[in-house]
């Protein structure tokens, strides 16, 4: 291949058709989000991260019957088993929560009695232990971490209060809850993210569901995918004051340093999350009587965006830009906000896992473009 047919393929794959998915539509030029043809603001306003979940693993949204028989599956499958627990209290401390996620996923794997026949594939419909216990995983490090007792869950909580109670030991505030729930439905599916294309990957080798989310948890460990929310909180850490957040901006794009939490690869429009977290964030605010991280954000997305758009270049708050604050005023410490976003994200993962099984019974084998030696000789090593 020549230098100038080399410079002409996709460099990571932008653009390129992978696969064909019913999963998830993405309007980047209208900031629009659809899991299974349903817009992510009517999801949010009518359902939770149970029947969401329900709607990606199966379909469509469920009947109250099956609604009820799921709520049941994905509660009873929150409970930690005494071994998993003696892992994670082993765990260092010094070690990131997206190590352990990573690690504790494939080793679930053997306590669940999950294999169909004796193959690699799982009843993961059913069995639901990658989504229903990543959030108890979390909590129980972040409680031995912090010298606590590890709470169990409670089967009368949904998804996120449940979360939370698990994580503070107490109730949280029927608001608090909603909104944690709320948080998860807007994190739990995005099409062919990096991480998502992982779980398909080691899915189409027909690896186990569970196999294939640790990798995917791996992916989004990276600083390039997950963690840019844990990011823009430091940033606003490091602001300080509203009043410090114009010079800020200024100085760092004078600087043509990177502004946490504007922009999307995909996104033409204001990212319809970053909307409703806004939302979330001024409901927050306003309930903890603090509103300093919105007037900080708000001042720096007003003066990125002014500054970006007298150059023509209009750019928008993603997800990121505002979750990070919702976690802060939610208790919640930076070092869980990307563990959180593995644990919303795993419906999402184990919808791909189960669709990559059905319809493309094919090995992903790329190509690689070789740019090497074409030939050479071995010298003796006396002569190297």
């Amino acid at each position: 291949m020549s230098t100038q047919q080399a410079s002409q393929y996709p460099k990571g794959l932008e653009g390129v058709i992978a696969a064909e998915s019913k999963i998830c539509r993405i309007d980047g030029e209208k900031g629009a989000l659809y899991y299974l043809g349903y817009p992510i603001d009517k999801l949010v306003e009518t359902s939770d991260y149970e029947e969401v979940t329900y709607l990606l693993l199966n379909g469509d949204l469920p009947t109250a019957e099956q609604l009820k028989t799921f709520r049941g599956q994905m509660r009873a499958g929150r409970h930690l088993k005494e071994p998993i627990l003696a892992m994670i209290r082993s765990f260092p401390k010094e070690s990131h929560p997206m190590e352990l996620l990573q690690s504790v996923i494939s080793y679930l794997s053997g306590y669940v009695d999950h294999k169909i026949h004796h193959s690699m594939y799982c009843n993961c419909r059913q069995t639901l232990h990658q989504v229903a216990q990543i959030p108890s995983v979390i909590a129980a490090l972040h409680r031995f971490r912090n010298g606590e007792d590890y709470v169990p869950p409670r089967d009368d909580l949904n998804h996120g209060a449940n979360f939370l109670y698990m994580l503070r030991g107490t109730a949280p505030e029927q608001e608090e809850g909603a909104i944690m729930d709320q948080c998860f439905v807007l994190h739990a599916e995005h099409s062919f993210n990096a991480s998502t294309f992982t779980a398909r990957v080691v899915a189409s080798t027909q690896s186990t569901c569970y196999s294939s989310i640790s990798a995917a948890i791996g992916a989004l460990y990276g600083s390039l995918h997950g963690g840019a929310n844990e990011r823009v909180i430091e940033m606003v850490d490091e602001i300080g004051t509203p009043e410090n957040a114009e010079p800020y901006v200024r100085a760092k794009l004078e600087k043509k340093e990177k502004i946490m939490g504007m922009g999307h690869r995909v996104y033409r429009a204001k990212d319809p999350r970053a909307v409703l977290m806004e939302e979330y964030l001024e409901t927050l605010s306003r309930k903890n009587g603090d509103d300093r991280y919105l007037k900080i954000l708000k001042t720096v997305e007003n003066t990125f965006r002014e500054i970006m758009e007298e150059k023509g270049k209009p750019i928008y708050p993603n997800v990121d830009f505002f979750s990070g604050a919702v976690y802060r005023l939610l208790g919640i410490p930076g070092i869980l906000f990307t563990p959180i976003f593995a644990a919303a994200r795993a419906s999402g993962w184990l919808a791909h896992v189960l669709e990559q099984r059905e319809h493309e019974q094919r090995l992903f084998r790329p190509k690689a473009l070789y740019v090497g030696d074409q030939e050479r000789t071995i010298l003796p090593i006396a002569d190297r």
